[in-house]
């Protein structure tokens, strides 16, 4: 592979305004089929197979009139007992009939004729019915049913709308730019040159544009939810940049050591590229994997990420080295650039001499520390990763609802009102569907239903059915005491199913946003330990495949779950216990979003195997051309601490901005992949690993022979490139 690479990277050289006009073309396409093919995007999240989502099918099918949307406007009078005047009903009717007009509205009901209204008269829940579902329902919709109440308001009542028609797709907007700011700045610092920085930044924007544009044109096609585009730029553009750098700094190297920017290209894209290339496809293969979950939002995030990844790829090993081909000896500091390209490191080119390997940086300090005082550095690091993974065992798991929405948006003003009159358990209804062969069988079980679940506890109150237009469907609304995303309410789901589960005549079923979001997360912690152990198991495989050795792989693997636990743990006690929440800018602690442990697993992965192999090839490389084991991995850290310092850095930034994002989905995927990324790259892989390695000396290449001949060399570190150009004088310019 590295020396296809190797070939490309010269080819891309050589053809160098070709390939940028190539890419320029494929980036107009791409955006001109984005603009005309984009389709919405979904914010539910739907679980194909579980009793919630059948319920709703049923409701979809049966009694269409009930499966729309729901509104919920959340209306408060000046002072108690005013909803009893004639006045005060004369304002409730009047909004009610506002709302019963608007565009894409079914119906809604007076809070008067089914009792929404609160025991001291000052509080009502007015019900709105929309006829489509809520990822339908359209901007100007939202926007008209968010206005209502305009005349109640001008006297004195407070009227908030909310409910699941106001869930949206969150927005991007420009507090994550200071991310792509600070990785902008690291680049300069460690380039110390506008031109390298520049055009590292650049080569990864066109890709990100390229993989964001493609995603928004498959959006026609298929159905994004509104956390997938979101997710797949925040991962493009991180890694976008970081395999750029990689390739850009080897290039530099390359240039340093006498070679012409053709060949130093060259090199860089068969060595630096081929680790590139690699870990690339561990990212791809990480996403691609949530498919085995089976659950189709999750699948479409996480191949939405890993199409995006696939074009940095793409990008780095062939724009990459065209941009390096006009930028010539430019991406070089300015003191170095007339040194290069005409003697080998240490050879006189008139006074000037070019720069020898300085073996006194941090990187190489760092490295014989770690190595010296192995053992307390082991077990200091162990100490504190434990520590900081102790809240994990806590960790729960839910879909957000209104109650954590951001201070002051509508949904959570109308959910806060909806609390203040009526308890949190109207923020969470649920909703029973009875559905019999026929209208008489349907009205025997209602009454059974009702009676089952009003003796459950937890229940706050049933409300009566709604029959479709054949009778055949019955629509039940139940109320806990409790909100949500409270564990009670979640036995509650459990304890009601099992209760209505002998009903004869009918079939019962239970959904609602409520029990969809706990059949959700209950699904998702159900896969979270069997893909845990797909993604480690391939770690060992594939690590076996680039190191040839059984302990490196082993100890990769451990390294990784010792990241994910102590990220959990971080992440848990910021989000759902509400330690330091206002550094995150958080209002309300809350259970984390069921899809970010499995997600965060996957996107984790991928980029420890990137440090992981960028700093443990070297040491191979150098091992297995004569140094001993500590040397080999001085050398290693040495060589590989500054890039992965700086790539993690540039992956913190990127991940960092998106913590400033109000949405709650967004804030904590953006916080928990900074904070992994920073766990895993200066603990685990900087610290632990060359300590570990050291421990190990050369046992840490051992591989019985009868397995190295069974596996294939994928020759990431370039031995193959180096046995082919090793009868090469490099070329000089």
């Amino acid at each position: 592979m590295a020396t296809l690479l190797y070939r490309l990277g010269r080819g891309a050289l050589r053809r160098r305004r070709l390939v940028v006009a190539l890419w320029l073309v494929v980036l107009v396409i791409a955006g001109l089929a984005a603009a005309t093919l984009r389709g919405p995007t979904a914010s539910n999240f739907t679980m194909p197979g579980t009793e919630s989502q059948r319920a709703l099918d049923l409701l979809s099918e049966q009694f269409p009139a009930a499966s729309g949307a729901t509104g919920t406007i959340a209306v408060k009078a000046p002072a108690d007992g005013q909803l009893a005047t004639p006045e005060g009903q004369a304002v409730v009717q009047e909004l009610v009939q506002e709302a019963s007009t608007l565009p894409g509205v079914v119906g809604a009901v007076n809070p008067f004729q089914v009792g929404a209204v609160s025991p001291n008269g000052r509080y009502a829940l007015v019900q709105v019915q929309f006829s489509t579902g809520g990822d339908e329902v359209t901007d100007e919709q939202r926007t008209a049913y968010e206005e209502v109440g305009a005349a109640a308001e001008a006297k004195g009542w407070q009227v908030a709308p909310g409910g699941e028609v106001l869930g949206g797709e969150p927005e991007i907007g420009s507090t994550e730019a200071l991310g792509v700011l600070v990785a902008a700045i690291v680049l300069i610092i460690t380039f110390g040159s506008l031109v390298a920085a520049g055009m590292t930044m650049l080569n990864a924007l066109i890709g990100v544009g390229v993989g964001m544009a493609g995603l928004f044109a498959l959006s026609g096609v298929i159905e994004l939810t509104s956390t997938a585009p979101i997710l797949a730029l925040m991962l493009g553009l991180a890694v976008g940049i970081d395999y750029s750098l990689f390739i850009t700094s080897r290039h530099r190297q390359n240039l340093l050591e006498g070679l012409s920017p053709e060949e130093a290209v060259g090199r860089a894209v068969g060595t630096a590229g081929s680790a590139v290339v690699f870990a690339g496809a561990t990212v791809v293969i990480a996403l691609a994997g949530l498919a085995v979950v089976n659950i189709p939002f999750l699948t479409v995030m996480g191949l939405a990420a890993a199409g995006t990844v696939t074009i940095a790829v793409l990008v780095a090993i062939t724009l990459q080295p065209a941009l390096l081909g006009f930028a010539g000896n430019r991406v070089l500091p300015r003191r170095l650039r007339s040194t290069v390209g005409s003697a080998a490191p240490g050879e006189p080119v008139g006074e000037e001499t070019l720069p020898v390997e300085d073996r006194s940086g941090f990187g190489f300090r760092w490295a014989r520390f770690v190595t010296r005082f192995r053992v307390p550095v082991i077990l200091v690091s162990l100490l504190g990763l434990g520590l900081l993974a102790l809240p994990t065992p806590d960790m729960r798991l839910a879909l957000p609802d209104a109650s954590t929405a951001t201070v002051g948006s509508p949904a959570r003003v109308a959910s806060d009102l909806t609390t203040e009159g009526f308890g949190p358990g109207f923020t969470g209804r649920l909703a029973v569907v009875v559905a019999g062969d026929d209208a008489q069988a349907t009205a025997a079980a209602v009454p059974q239903v009702t009676a089952m679940i009003q003796r459950t506890e937890n229940v706050l109150a049933v409300a009566p059915p709604q029959l479709s237009p054949d009778g055949r469907t019955a629509l039940l609304g139940v109320v806990p005491k409790t909100g949500p995303t409270d564990e009670a309410t979640e036995t509650l789901v459990h304890d009601v199913r099992d209760a209505v589960g002998g009903v004869k005549g009918a079939e019962v079923l239970l959904t609602g946003a409520t029990a969809i979001g706990i059949d959700v997360s209950e699904k998702l912690s159900d896969a979270l330990p069997i893909y845990l152990l797909l993604v480690v198991g391939l770690s060992v495989l594939l690590l076996m495949l680039v190191f040839r050795s059984l302990l490196v792989p082993l100890k990769a693997a451990l390294g990784f779950l010792l990241t994910v636990a102590a990220t959990f743990g971080i992440t848990v006690a910021i989000f759902q216990q509400g330690h330091l929440a206002d550094l995150v800018g958080l209002d309300t602690p809350a259970p984390l979003v069921s899809f970010l442990p499995i997600l965060l697993i996957g996107i984790l992965f991928g980029l420890a195997m990137d440090y992981e192999v960028f700093l443990v090839s070297r040491m191979r490389e150098d091992f297995v051309h004569g140094d001993t084991a500590r040397e080999a991995t001085i050398s290693g850290m040495g060589h590989g601490a500054r890039v992965v310092t700086a790539a993690a850095l540039i992956m913190m930034s990127v991940f960092g901005g998106f913590v400033f994002l109000e949405d709650p989905i967004i804030k904590s995927m953006g916080f928990a992949l900074a904070i992994g990324v920073a766990i895993d790259a200066f603990v685990v892989r900087m610290t632990i690993v060359p300590a570990v390695m050291s421990l190990l000396g050369d046992r840490a290449w051992w591989l019985p022979r009868w397995l190295n001949r069974a596996l294939p060399n994928v020759d990431i570190e370039g031995e193959g490139l180096r046995e082919h150009l090793e009868d090469r004088t490099p070329t000089r310019v």
